[in-house]
């Protein structure tokens, strides 16, 4: 008998069932993309007493100190609030001790125009946290509360300097590169170089070196902008035209918490606030 000719057993009903057969395949997990962790209370509270007491030793003024921990938190909201509003978040923001803060988006901008807005939102949201130090003097009459004033102004404006990684070389960058791409990394080199000149001969070595070495990244990453293009011609008018126009903003801010102490004298206001950056 072949083998072809042996019949086949019947199952009986002491053999197991067999098992269902799914139509299809169950789906392969897919692995979560990980999250960055959001800091911690602890951190947070530590980096912003640190940040504080920083402050309070280079000002020597519990008001001025608590000023510009507070212009500087206002600063970096207005960076979180566009981010949040152009689809970038949810936004954290971060107090980085003895340097300064950042807004952190989740996700990249859409556009280098969205990239612009986002650099100077926080310069000129920033201006925001001068008003309730201004009414204080303006009810008290101490100086040091104007003062408190004038250094969120000067947060601000510093800020928008060209000079990587500070807001202006995020908001001007792409302005230069739609002329060339050679010009923003010229220009950048250079104004980060005389940043960095500035702080080491007025004294301010922590920022000098965090300067330095965002200034020697910036080389080292070369002519590219980053992946989500370049700004059109229109863009980069209303780019540049943004950005002198929240410098003027800041700039002005600064002179007008000046103006009092001067007897409204603009001159000496400039020259007064010149002095306080080590410009004689």
């Amino acid at each position: 008998m072949s083998d072809t000719d042996t019949p086949i057993r019947q199952p009986g009903p002491w053999d197991p069932r067999p098992e269902p057969r799914s139509a299809d395949p169950a789906p392969t997990a897919v692995a979560a993309t990980p999250e960055d962790k959001d800091q911690s209370l602890v951190w947070a509270l530590l980096s912003t007493g640190l940040m504080a007491a920083f402050l309070w030793w280079v000002t020597g003024s519990v008001i001025v100190a608590g000023a510009v921990l507070i212009g500087l938190f206002v600063h970096e909201a207005g960076h979180a609030l566009v981010m949040n509003g152009l689809g970038m978040g949810p936004a954290r923001i971060y107090i980085i001790p003895f340097l300064g803060g950042l807004a952190k988006a989740r996700r990249e901008p859409e556009s280098e125009w969205h990239g612009v807005l986002v650099s100077l939102a926080g310069p000129a949201f920033g201006l925001l946290a001068m008003i309730p130090f201004v009414g204080v003097w303006m009810a008290t009459g101490q100086g040091e509360w104007l003062m408190g004033a004038f250094f969120i102004a000067m947060l601000n404006l510093v800020n928008l300097v060209p000079a990587p990684p500070l807001d202006g070389s995020k908001a001007l960058g792409p302005v230069l590169t739609r002329v060339h791409p050679r010009l923003e990394q010229l220009v950048l080199l250079v104004i980060g170089i005389a940043v960095v000149w500035w702080g080491l001969t007025t004294g301010r070595f922590i920022l000098a070196a965090f300067l330095g070495l965002a200034v020697f990244s910036h080389l080292k990453r070369g002519v590219w902008r980053p992946a989500w293009g370049t700004l059109s011609w229109p863009e980069a008018g209303r780019s540049l035209a943004l950005y002198l126009a929240t410098a003027a903003l800041c700039a002005g801010a600064a002179v007008g918490a000046l103006l009092p102490m001067t007897e409204g004298d603009a001159g000496e206001a400039i020259r007064l606030g010149l002095s306080y950056l080590g410009v004689r």
